[in-house]
Protein backbone atom coordinates (compact mmCIF):
# COMPACT_ATOMS: atom_id res chain seq x y z
CA UNK A 1 0.00 0.00 0.00
CA UNK A 2 1.07 3.99 -0.51
CA UNK A 3 -0.15 6.72 -1.00
CA UNK A 4 -1.96 8.96 -3.86
CA UNK A 5 -1.63 12.02 -4.97
CA UNK A 6 -5.23 14.08 -5.47
CA UNK A 7 -4.21 17.33 -5.98
CA UNK A 8 -0.97 19.61 -7.83
CA UNK A 9 -0.42 22.72 -7.91
CA UNK A 10 2.36 25.43 -8.33
CA UNK A 11 3.26 29.18 -8.62
CA UNK A 12 6.09 31.22 -9.62
CA UNK A 13 7.47 34.28 -9.34
CA UNK A 14 6.26 37.31 -12.02
CA UNK A 15 9.34 38.51 -12.32
CA UNK A 16 11.28 37.18 -14.89
CA UNK A 17 14.94 37.24 -15.67
CA UNK A 18 15.97 35.63 -18.76
CA UNK A 19 19.77 34.94 -20.45
CA UNK A 20 19.85 37.99 -22.46
CA UNK A 21 19.13 40.15 -19.06
CA UNK A 22 22.26 38.57 -17.88
CA UNK A 23 24.38 39.04 -21.18
CA UNK A 24 24.20 42.94 -20.49
CA UNK A 25 26.45 42.46 -17.27
CA UNK A 26 28.39 38.94 -17.08
CA UNK A 27 31.00 37.69 -19.23
CA UNK A 28 28.25 34.78 -21.42
CA UNK A 29 25.84 34.51 -23.59
CA UNK A 30 22.54 33.18 -24.07
CA UNK A 31 23.65 30.22 -26.63
CA UNK A 32 26.50 29.26 -23.53
CA UNK A 33 24.13 29.07 -20.86
CA UNK A 34 21.62 27.22 -22.85
CA UNK A 35 24.13 24.74 -24.17
CA UNK A 36 25.65 23.82 -20.92
CA UNK A 37 22.39 23.88 -18.73
CA UNK A 38 19.02 24.03 -20.99
CA UNK A 39 18.09 27.27 -19.06
CA UNK A 40 16.71 29.93 -20.93
CA UNK A 41 15.20 32.28 -18.26
CA UNK A 42 14.06 32.05 -14.54
CA UNK A 43 11.66 33.51 -12.07
CA UNK A 44 12.83 35.66 -9.29
CA UNK A 45 11.32 36.75 -6.12
CA UNK A 46 10.38 40.73 -5.47
CA UNK A 47 10.90 42.30 -2.27
CA UNK A 48 8.51 43.06 0.08
CA UNK A 49 5.85 40.48 -2.33
CA UNK A 50 7.46 37.12 -2.43
CA UNK A 51 8.76 34.93 0.45
CA UNK A 52 9.48 31.34 0.53
CA UNK A 53 6.07 30.88 2.95
CA UNK A 54 3.71 33.52 0.04
CA UNK A 55 4.91 31.26 -2.56
CA UNK A 56 4.10 27.68 -0.93
CA UNK A 57 0.91 29.04 -0.06
CA UNK A 58 -0.61 30.13 -3.18
CA UNK A 59 1.12 26.81 -4.93
CA UNK A 60 -0.97 25.14 -2.22
CA UNK A 61 -4.33 26.62 -2.59
CA UNK A 62 -4.18 25.44 -5.96
CA UNK A 63 -3.33 22.01 -5.23
CA UNK A 64 -6.02 21.81 -2.60
CA UNK A 65 -8.64 23.23 -5.41
CA UNK A 66 -7.29 20.50 -7.57
CA UNK A 67 -8.19 18.00 -4.84
CA UNK A 68 -11.52 19.39 -4.15
CA UNK A 69 -10.70 20.34 -0.61
CA UNK A 70 -10.39 22.95 1.68
CA UNK A 71 -7.31 23.50 4.65
CA UNK A 72 -9.59 21.85 7.04
CA UNK A 73 -9.51 18.92 5.61
CA UNK A 74 -5.46 18.83 6.00
CA UNK A 75 -3.93 17.45 9.05
CA UNK A 76 -0.11 17.21 8.43
CA UNK A 77 2.06 19.74 6.08
CA UNK A 78 5.58 19.39 5.14
CA UNK A 79 7.55 21.98 3.38
CA UNK A 80 10.84 21.26 1.75
CA UNK A 81 12.68 24.02 1.23
CA UNK A 82 16.44 25.48 2.01
CA UNK A 83 16.26 28.96 1.84
CA UNK A 84 13.40 30.09 4.30
CA UNK A 85 14.12 33.78 5.12
CA UNK A 86 13.54 33.08 8.99
CA UNK A 87 15.15 30.57 11.17
CA UNK A 88 11.94 30.49 12.92
CA UNK A 89 8.70 29.41 12.66
CA UNK A 90 9.60 26.97 10.15
CA UNK A 91 7.80 27.49 6.77
CA UNK A 92 5.12 24.87 7.06
CA UNK A 93 4.26 26.91 10.27
CA UNK A 94 3.91 30.20 8.26
CA UNK A 95 1.51 28.30 5.71
CA UNK A 96 -0.14 26.88 8.21
CA UNK A 97 -1.17 30.50 9.02
CA UNK A 98 -1.73 31.32 5.62
CA UNK A 99 -3.51 28.75 4.80
CA UNK A 100 -5.78 28.97 8.45
CA UNK A 101 -5.22 25.30 8.70
CA UNK A 102 -5.85 24.16 12.14
CA UNK A 103 -5.59 20.82 14.21
CA UNK A 104 -2.40 20.36 11.74
CA UNK A 105 1.36 18.79 12.48
CA UNK A 106 3.42 21.22 10.46
CA UNK A 107 7.09 21.04 10.12
CA UNK A 108 10.48 21.87 7.28
CA UNK A 109 11.99 19.36 5.96
CA UNK A 110 16.12 20.72 4.62
CA UNK A 111 17.31 18.15 1.93
CA UNK A 112 17.69 20.86 -1.10
CA UNK A 113 16.94 19.85 -4.37
CA UNK A 114 15.73 16.34 -3.12
CA UNK A 115 13.56 17.68 -0.64
CA UNK A 116 10.54 17.02 -2.15
CA UNK A 117 10.67 13.67 -2.77
CA UNK A 118 11.87 12.81 0.29
CA UNK A 119 9.04 14.79 2.11
CA UNK A 120 6.55 12.15 0.25
CA UNK A 121 7.98 9.66 1.70
CA UNK A 122 7.73 10.85 4.97
CA UNK A 123 3.92 11.41 4.15
CA UNK A 124 3.87 7.86 2.74
CA UNK A 125 5.32 6.64 6.35
CA UNK A 126 3.10 8.58 8.54
CA UNK A 127 -0.55 7.89 6.51
CA UNK A 128 0.76 3.82 5.86
CA UNK A 129 0.63 4.15 10.10
CA UNK A 130 -2.65 5.79 10.46
CA UNK A 131 -0.87 8.55 11.88
CA UNK A 132 -2.28 11.03 9.59
CA UNK A 133 -5.14 10.70 6.87
CA UNK A 134 -3.83 13.50 4.66
CA UNK A 135 -0.63 15.63 3.70
CA UNK A 136 -0.09 18.75 2.02
CA UNK A 137 3.60 18.34 0.93
CA UNK A 138 4.67 21.57 -0.25
CA UNK A 139 8.81 22.64 -1.94
CA UNK A 140 9.45 26.09 -2.32
CA UNK A 141 12.64 28.16 -2.48
CA UNK A 142 13.58 31.74 -2.99
CA UNK A 143 17.39 30.91 -3.72
CA UNK A 144 17.59 34.28 -5.86
CA UNK A 145 18.44 35.77 -2.48
CA UNK A 146 21.32 33.15 -1.79
CA UNK A 147 22.93 34.11 -5.41
CA UNK A 148 25.70 36.27 -5.97
CA UNK A 149 24.34 37.67 -9.25
CA UNK A 150 27.81 38.27 -10.27
CA UNK A 151 28.99 34.64 -10.05
CA UNK A 152 28.45 33.01 -13.49
CA UNK A 153 29.12 29.83 -12.33
CA UNK A 154 25.93 29.79 -10.13
CA UNK A 155 23.31 33.32 -10.69
CA UNK A 156 22.69 31.47 -14.17
CA UNK A 157 21.19 28.57 -12.85
CA UNK A 158 18.71 29.50 -10.09
CA UNK A 159 15.41 30.30 -9.97
CA UNK A 160 12.51 30.79 -7.45
CA UNK A 161 8.92 29.23 -7.51
CA UNK A 162 6.73 26.84 -5.24
CA UNK A 163 5.00 23.27 -5.63
CA UNK A 164 2.65 21.15 -4.03
CA UNK A 165 0.29 18.00 -3.75
CA UNK A 166 -2.22 16.65 -1.78
CA UNK A 167 -1.51 13.07 -0.70
CA UNK A 168 -4.04 10.69 0.86
CA UNK A 169 -3.57 6.89 1.21
CA UNK A 170 -4.15 5.21 -1.77
CA UNK A 171 -4.68 1.41 -3.50
CA UNK A 172 -1.10 1.34 -5.42
CA UNK A 173 2.25 1.05 -4.03
CA UNK A 174 5.04 3.35 -3.38
CA UNK A 175 8.10 2.24 -3.52
CA UNK A 176 11.55 4.42 -2.84
CA UNK A 177 15.31 4.70 -2.06
CA UNK A 178 16.88 7.31 -0.20
CA UNK A 179 20.40 8.00 0.43
CA UNK A 180 23.24 10.71 1.73
CA UNK A 181 26.74 11.57 1.27
CA UNK A 182 27.99 14.02 3.55
CA UNK A 183 31.98 14.27 2.40
CA UNK A 184 30.78 16.07 -0.45
CA UNK A 185 29.05 19.11 1.46
CA UNK A 186 31.66 21.50 0.60
CA UNK A 187 30.18 20.17 -3.59
CA UNK A 188 27.32 22.50 -3.23
CA UNK A 189 27.30 24.68 0.15
CA UNK A 190 25.95 28.23 1.66
CA UNK A 191 26.91 29.27 4.73
CA UNK A 192 24.86 31.52 6.81
CA UNK A 193 24.83 35.10 5.80
CA UNK A 194 26.79 33.92 2.80
CA UNK A 195 26.01 33.15 -0.82
CA UNK A 196 25.76 30.01 -2.89
CA UNK A 197 29.39 28.17 -3.64
CA UNK A 198 29.48 25.32 -5.83
CA UNK A 199 31.92 23.00 -7.79
CA UNK A 200 29.82 22.47 -11.17
CA UNK A 201 31.75 19.67 -12.16
CA UNK A 202 31.75 17.45 -9.14
CA UNK A 203 27.88 17.96 -8.71
CA UNK A 204 27.93 16.88 -12.13
CA UNK A 205 29.52 13.24 -11.93
CA UNK A 206 27.66 13.01 -8.68
CA UNK A 207 24.47 13.27 -10.10
CA UNK A 208 25.15 11.33 -12.98
CA UNK A 209 27.00 8.48 -11.00
CA UNK A 210 24.19 8.27 -8.33
CA UNK A 211 21.11 8.91 -9.44
CA UNK A 212 20.87 6.11 -12.32
CA UNK A 213 22.26 3.91 -9.35
CA UNK A 214 19.47 4.92 -6.78
CA UNK A 215 16.67 4.89 -9.48
CA UNK A 216 17.43 0.76 -10.51
CA UNK A 217 18.03 0.02 -6.61
CA UNK A 218 14.07 1.46 -6.43
CA UNK A 219 12.98 -0.55 -9.18
CA UNK A 220 14.53 -3.55 -7.78
CA UNK A 221 12.53 -2.96 -4.89
CA UNK A 222 9.59 -2.46 -6.99
CA UNK A 223 10.42 -5.78 -8.96
CA UNK A 224 9.42 -3.40 -12.33
CA UNK A 225 12.14 -2.57 -15.22
CA UNK A 226 12.82 0.83 -16.93
CA UNK A 227 10.43 -0.25 -19.47
CA UNK A 228 7.51 0.05 -16.55
CA UNK A 229 8.05 3.72 -16.41
CA UNK A 230 5.40 5.93 -17.83
CA UNK A 231 7.64 8.78 -17.01
CA UNK A 232 10.76 9.87 -15.29
CA UNK A 233 10.12 13.04 -13.51
CA UNK A 234 13.56 14.43 -12.24
CA UNK A 235 15.16 17.08 -10.61
CA UNK A 236 15.47 20.16 -13.16
CA UNK A 237 18.91 20.81 -12.45
CA UNK A 238 20.74 20.75 -15.91
CA UNK A 239 19.65 19.26 -19.28
CA UNK A 240 23.27 17.36 -19.91
CA UNK A 241 22.44 15.55 -16.71
CA UNK A 242 19.16 14.46 -17.46
CA UNK A 243 20.37 13.39 -21.07
CA UNK A 244 23.34 11.30 -19.41
CA UNK A 245 20.96 9.85 -16.99
CA UNK A 246 18.74 8.98 -19.75
CA UNK A 247 22.01 7.25 -21.76
CA UNK A 248 22.46 5.59 -18.69
CA UNK A 249 19.63 4.05 -17.63
CA UNK A 250 19.32 3.25 -21.84
CA UNK A 251 15.86 4.94 -21.62
CA UNK A 252 14.45 7.10 -24.28
CA UNK A 253 15.03 10.97 -24.03
CA UNK A 254 11.32 11.58 -24.73
CA UNK A 255 9.98 9.82 -21.32
CA UNK A 256 12.43 12.64 -19.20
CA UNK A 257 9.73 15.82 -19.27
CA UNK A 258 11.96 18.80 -18.63
CA UNK A 259 11.12 22.72 -17.95
CA UNK A 260 14.16 23.77 -16.72
CA UNK A 261 14.26 26.19 -19.97
CA UNK A 262 11.43 28.17 -18.61
CA UNK A 263 12.03 28.12 -14.96
CA UNK A 264 15.58 27.56 -13.91
CA UNK A 265 16.55 25.09 -11.10
CA UNK A 266 14.38 25.57 -7.99
CA UNK A 267 15.88 23.14 -5.75
CA UNK A 268 13.18 21.55 -3.82
CA UNK A 269 10.49 23.22 -5.58
CA UNK A 270 11.92 21.48 -8.94
CA UNK A 271 10.12 18.08 -9.05
CA UNK A 272 6.41 19.73 -7.40
CA UNK A 273 6.49 22.41 -10.28
CA UNK A 274 7.03 20.31 -13.50
CA UNK A 275 4.79 17.61 -11.66
CA UNK A 276 1.91 20.03 -11.54
CA UNK A 277 2.72 21.29 -15.05
CA UNK A 278 2.51 18.17 -16.81
CA UNK A 279 -0.52 17.03 -14.41
CA UNK A 280 -2.28 20.02 -16.00
CA UNK A 281 -1.36 19.16 -19.44
CA UNK A 282 -3.17 15.47 -19.14
CA UNK A 283 0.08 14.07 -19.11
CA UNK A 284 -0.49 12.07 -16.22
CA UNK A 285 -2.74 9.03 -16.35
CA UNK A 286 -4.80 6.75 -14.07
CA UNK A 287 -2.77 3.54 -13.37
CA UNK A 288 0.27 4.69 -14.90
CA UNK A 289 3.54 4.85 -12.70
CA UNK A 290 5.89 7.76 -12.64
CA UNK A 291 9.24 8.03 -11.28
CA UNK A 292 10.50 11.12 -9.75
CA UNK A 293 14.72 11.44 -8.96
CA UNK A 294 16.42 13.94 -6.94
CA UNK A 295 19.84 15.05 -5.85
CA UNK A 296 21.45 17.87 -4.17
CA UNK A 297 23.37 19.83 -1.81
CA UNK A 298 24.35 17.58 1.84
CA UNK A 299 25.30 15.42 -0.69
CA UNK A 300 21.37 14.03 -0.74
CA UNK A 301 20.16 11.79 -3.36
CA UNK A 302 16.77 9.23 -3.97
CA UNK A 303 14.20 7.72 -6.13
CA UNK A 304 10.18 6.91 -5.68
CA UNK A 305 7.27 5.49 -7.60
CA UNK A 306 4.19 6.39 -7.98
CA UNK A 307 0.73 4.57 -9.27
CA UNK A 308 -1.21 6.99 -10.51
CA UNK A 309 -4.38 7.00 -9.05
Amino acid sequence: MGIKIIGTGSYLPEKVITNKDLESYLDTSDEWIRERTGIGNRHVAEEGKDTVASLGAEASRRAMEMAGITADDIDLILVASCSSQEHLPCVACQIQEILGAKKVAAFDINAACSGFMIALSVANAYIETGAFKRALVVGSEVLSELVDWNDRGTCILFGDGAGAAVVEKGDGNFHYSLGADGTGGKVLYCNTNEKIQMIGQDVYMFATKVVPIVIRETLDKAQLTTDDIDLYILHQANSRIIKTISRNLKVDIEKFPMNMEKVGNISSASIPVLLDEINRQGMLVSGKKYLFAGFGAGLTYGACIVDWA
